[in-house]
């Protein structure tokens, strides 16, 4: 119960750090307390809003993240960070396969959790950083009915914007989360070995009857 809670917790999460139509965050540069404010404000909108989302469309949803989502996330290093030390002597093939496979299964796992916005909404705490830091955590929760969610980002300075590299829900920190998943596969047969896995994962997912 715990886990699955979990689970919805990390794709509202998801969901209001990164699946959003931002155009307007190109507009100006932002501090990094107004791109969370902004960009978690536009995605609850699209969110509530969207029909095709409501229903699940996986495609809908993929075609988002590639348009949108990308621009504002390093998942390059959120890859390298979940894999940890094997991700530095993988070939450019294995790196390409697992980008995509991991994404793949962000994707088809959490999306479920976007039919369930309906009234939450992300309210941003006051930053505690230095005026000049290039890397921060921006702390947030959900609310809604029940119990607030923690919501955290780390972010990272990209150019005159920044980027998200990892998201906190509830005192866990996905890219540690989804390390301890991928250690058991990499120890055992290596980065291939954890590639087919989630391979086999999403394909799973992917056929599984939508609810």
């Amino acid at each position: 119960m715990l886990r699955r809670r979990w689970i919805s917790a990390a794709g509202l999460a998801l969901a209001a750090a990164t699946w959003a139509a931002a155009p307007a965050l190109h507009a100006e540069p932002l501090g990094a307390e107004a791109f969370v404010k902004q960009l978690s404000a536009e995605v609850m909108d699209t969110a509530k809003t969207d029909k095709s989302i409501q229903n699940g469309d996986i495609g809908k949803i993929r075609s988002l993240v590639d348009s949108k989502v990308m621009p504002h996330v390093n998942f390059e290093r959120m890859t390298a960070m979940s894999v940890g030390p094997q991700w530095r002597s993988a070939t450019p093939e294995q790196k390409k396969r697992m980008l995509e496979e991991f994404k793949t299964l962000m994707i088809n796992t959490y999306s479920g959790a976007l039919t369930q916005v309906k009234d939450q909404a992300v309210v941003v705490k006051p930053l505690r950083a230095a005026a000049d830091a290039t890397e921060l955590v921006v702390r947030s929760e959900v609310r809604g009915k029940g119990d607030p969610i923690q919501l955290d980002y780390r972010l990272e300075k990209a150019g005159e914007g920044w980027k998200i590299y990892d998201v906190n829900v509830g005192g866990f920190w996905l890219v540690e989360a989804y390390k301890g998943q991928f250690a058991k596969d990499l120890s055992a047969g290596g980065l291939d070995a954890l590639i087919k896995r989630l391979g086999d994962k999403n394909k799973s997912l992917a056929s599984a009857p939508k609810s």
